[in-house]
């Protein structure tokens, strides 16, 4: 028993303290940035930053793996990668290829008849589309 409450008074004590701390610190960086101009320049810095830094890496992470895909065809004694590759597809070699994959594409579909049977049903009362139901009866 008295050690929840030691336990409870020191943390307590501890969040008073924390709280006073950044209350001081708040009012601090208050003095010196009243209008956060500097608290924003810091945080798009930031933000722009990393994002050029994700930008480098994405941008350079092919050439990494082409250049790593090389040296390893080198020491088996293959063609490197790019000598298979051509640099650039004719016009007729992009239209096969779009071809094809249009035909394949096409052929994962079921073909459907696309004939609709609509048979009438011969229901004269439904309960839905009675029109008693719709009039409010009052009694008087």
């Amino acid at each position: 028993m008295t050690l929840t409450f030691i336990f409870q008074a020191s943390a307590a004590a501890i969040d008073s303290v924390s709280k006073a701390k950044i209350e001081l610190n708040a009012q601090k960086f208050t003095e010196i940035d009243p209008w956060g101009v500097g608290i924003t320049f810091i945080g798009m810095t930031v933000v722009f930053m990393s994002l050029l830094i994700l930008y480098l890496f994405f941008f350079n992470i092919s050439k990494g793996l082409n250049a790593r895909l090389n040296r390893k065809l080198k020491k088996s004694g293959a063609e490197t990668a790019e000598a298979k590759i051509p640099a650039e597809a004719s016009a007729e070699v992009n239209a096969a290829i779009a071809t094809a994959i249009h035909l394949y594409l096409s052929e994962l579909h079921d073909n459907e008849s696309a004939i609709l049977t609509i048979n009438k049903v011969a229901r004269t009362y439904s309960p839905w589309s009675s029109k008693i139901y719709g009039i409010r009866q009052f009694s008087r």
